[in-house]
């Protein structure tokens, strides 16, 4: 059975990723698309072929056949929308961070609850391959007790006329929010660990804008564990490695250029004796790297799916509202530090 899909805003990862990902997804059909520029609409609906293209959200939430709705606009449209999709009985996957803040995400994610709809939330990443046999590394036991974490995700991303991811009002956040939430998903999701402390540093070094362009978080895991977390908004796209470290009591993982908008990268896993004593000259030998075989596929096709399966009463909703708060808390936990100077408890 495939659900049929209306799509809210038509620019942005919709038209680049998302969309691409639904065309190729076995459970899902694209009935409609919306987006307040019309023309945005018209051109989506003819890439895609879509059965309808309107630029009102009553006009897309009026259709009986559609089943669910995926929400792509601007975060400051997401609460507005988010509601008018629950009050339709439409199930929704949205973009993060789901609202402005975490306390707005919350708002919607209880209104939905309230109108018996179901809410998922567009963390992605979580669907690569090599981030999905990492978790299952992790939670193996294979690296040991995990005592620390390290991601760096960033791009270039100049001051741009009327962007509103630019615009703290319309945004919530910069590079924190935007990049460095999804690092901070990863290693909550991949460890299994929450996060319960936090110290943030976050500002303008290089761009005038009201968002921050560059932001760092040091997190402490409810196990002891300490992971760092950097993301910027004023590296070049080819100068960054966008690398992904997970340090434990028997190993180590480092994945490099896996966090990215489509699969791709390497992994490399050291496993080490455990049960040596100590070495005061801190020799260290040469480790064969363990051999990761995965398939990559489409991680926005596998969101669409495994959503949809959930919308069919077939599994649990992948990434919740819940799951998606906790780390956009942790953003704002990092913001909230930097102003005053001093570590966070959440």
């Amino acid at each position: 059975m495939k659900i049929k899909w209306g799509v809210i805003g038509c620019g942005g990862i919709a038209d680049r990723r998302t969309l691409p990902g639904m065309m190729l997804a076995n459970n899902a059909e694209l009935v409609a698309v919306m987006d307040a520029n019309k023309e945005a609409a018209e051109r989506c609906k003819e890439k895609y072929q879509a059965k309808y293209a309107f630029d009102s959200i009553e006009e897309l939430l009026a259709l009986d056949e559609i089943q669910a709705v995926y929400i792509a606009s601007p975060v400051f449209c997401h609460k507005e929308q988010a509601f008018a999709a629950a009050k339709a009985k439409k199930d929704i996957l949205i973009e993060k961070p789901v609202g402005l803040t975490a306390a707005e995400a919350e708002e919607i994610a209880a209104f939905c609850e309230a109108q018996g709809v179901k809410l998922g939330v567009g963390f992605m990443m979580r669907f690569h391959a090599y981030h999905q046999e990492i978790k299952k590394l992790v939670q193996s036991g294979q690296i040991g007790e995990v005592v620390s974490a390290r991601a760096q995700f960033t791009c270039w991303y100049p001051k741009i006329e009327n962007s509103w991811r630019q615009d703290k009002t319309l945004s919530g956040g910069g590079a924190m929010m935007d990049m460095g939430v999804h690092c901070i998903d990863l290693i909550r999701y991949i460890t299994g660990l929450e996060v319960v402390e936090t110290a943030g540093m976050c500002g303008n070094q290089i761009f005038e804008y009201s968002v921050e362009d560059a932001g760092s978080v040091m997190m402490r895991l409810e196990n002891g564990a300490i992971a760092y977390v950097d993301s910027n908004f004023n590296i070049p796209d080819d100068a960054a490695k966008c690398k992904l470290e997970f340090y434990g009591t028997k190993g180590s993982i480092f994945a490099q250029g896996t966090l990215a908008q489509a699969e791709g990268g390497t992994v490399e896993v050291l496993c080490a004796d455990d049960s040596v004593g100590y070495d005061a000259n801190q020799n260290r030998k040469e480790i064969q790297p363990l051999d990761i075989q995965v398939e990559f596929g489409n991680m926005y096709t596998k969101e669409i799916e495994q959503f949809g399966e959930a919308v069919l009463g077939n599994r649990d909703i992948p990434i919740t509202a819940v799951d998606a708060i906790a780390s956009q808390k942790v953003v704002e936990s990092a913001y909230a530090g930097n102003q005053s100077k001093t570590y966070q408890v959440l």
